[in-house]
């Protein structure tokens, strides 16, 4: 490692008067001589290095015939010496406020204040992970095909405790390996997902501070925007709020998961994910069925309705609140992907 890159840096001490502390703190003390000899340096340097640690409050000198020199109780020491460090960056940060301010009544604010644009093919997943890890209360996410993070670059990327999730998928993208895998994957972190058969754009919004969408709808690959103007985000959480209105709800509650008297709610489930436009083969791979499982199911609730078809069968569910979450108590949202 770097000499210079020590944690010491981070307190103001040069790297050899932080490793001379650590000495200092394993033995009971030292003498100028016996520093400079253990890291091989001049006496010159290794008195200006415990000079140093004295100034700073982490060691004294004790008097005798030849000096010598002991640790103060670190976290005492330390603590009081990184409380010190914190309160001059606070100053730092209040200057830096400050200059910001005066700049930007000067010359207006920058283009990248409003909008970052992001080109590079690797910008994008890597602004999207920074994006979403830093959220501290709700991501909203709009998603529909291409994709073109795919799952090396989503990963298993998550999102801090607490944090609410709520993604509206398209349903013709839904059948895409990643978006089902990453649905599935967040329906134990707490998110809330729902179906439409068409987006209008591939959005993320974070914490509505910051929205991330692409240059080119029909080319997501020619690179993204991430919005940072007030007034923009507002509008594409409108956006958001309106699509989500009209989507439809989906349960992603996997087979085992459902008591023994489970066979109702069921299919009010796949009735749901019929409704919201998605093809037996999908509802059977979401719901760890078999396609002629979900197939019977189907033709079960017509015969209970009187459906002839599958649009007269969607019709007369909705009618009897087949349709409707708050009936059934079955509720594992999922969680969102890039």
């Amino acid at each position: 490692m770097d000499e210079t890159d020590t944690p010491w840096s981070a307190t103001g001490l040069d790297p050899l008067a932080g490793r001379v502390l650590e000495h200092l703190v394993a033995v009971r003390s030292a003498g100028r001589d016996e520093v400079a000899t253990a890291f091989g340096v001049s006496p010159p340097e290794a008195e200006r290095a415990l000079r140093h640690l004295a100034d700073s409050a982490l060691a004294s000198q004790i008097d005798g015939a030849t000096p010598r020199w002991t640790a103060a109780p670190p976290r005492l020491s330390v603590g009081a010496l990184l409380a010190r460090r914190r309160a001059e960056l606070a100053r730092v940060e209040d200057l830096v406020e400050r200059l910001s301010e005066a700049h930007e009544a000067v010359s207006g604010p920058s283009a990248t204040d409003v909008v970052e644009v992001l080109k590079s093919e690797d910008e994008v997943p890597a602004r999207y992970r920074q994006l979403l890890m830093t959220s501290s209360s709700e991501v909203l996410h709009l998603a529909k095909p291409p994709y073109v993070t795919g799952a090396s670059s989503a990963g298993a990327v998550g999102v801090r405790p607490g944090v609410r999730m709520r993604s509206v998928y398209e349903t013709d993208g839904f059948t895409d390996a990643v978006s089902l895998r990453t649905a599935l994957r967040g329906t134990g972190q707490g998110g809330k997902l729902r179906l439409t058969s068409q987006i209008p754009v591939k959005l993320v919004i974070f914490d509505r501070t910051a929205a991330l969408l692409p240059i080119r709808g029909d080319r997501p690959s020619s690179g993204s925007l991430v919005v940072h103007s007030p007034a923009l985000v507002t509008t594409l959480v409108a956006l958001f709020e309106s699509v989500w209105e009209r989507a439809e709800p989906v349960s992603l509650t996997r087979r085992h998961d459902l008591p023994a008297s489970g066979r109702d709610l069921r299919t009010r489930e796949i009735l749901r994910m019929m409704a919201a436009g998605m093809k037996d083969e999908t509802i059977a791979r979401i719901l760890d069925l078999s396609r002629r499982t979900v197939q019977q199911h189907i033709s079960d609730a017509g015969t209970v309705l009187g459906a002839r078809t599958r649009f007269q069968l969607a019709l007369l569910a909705a009618k009897r609140g087949w349709l409707s979450e708050q009936d059934d108590g079955v509720r594992q949202p999922a969680a969102v992907g890039p």
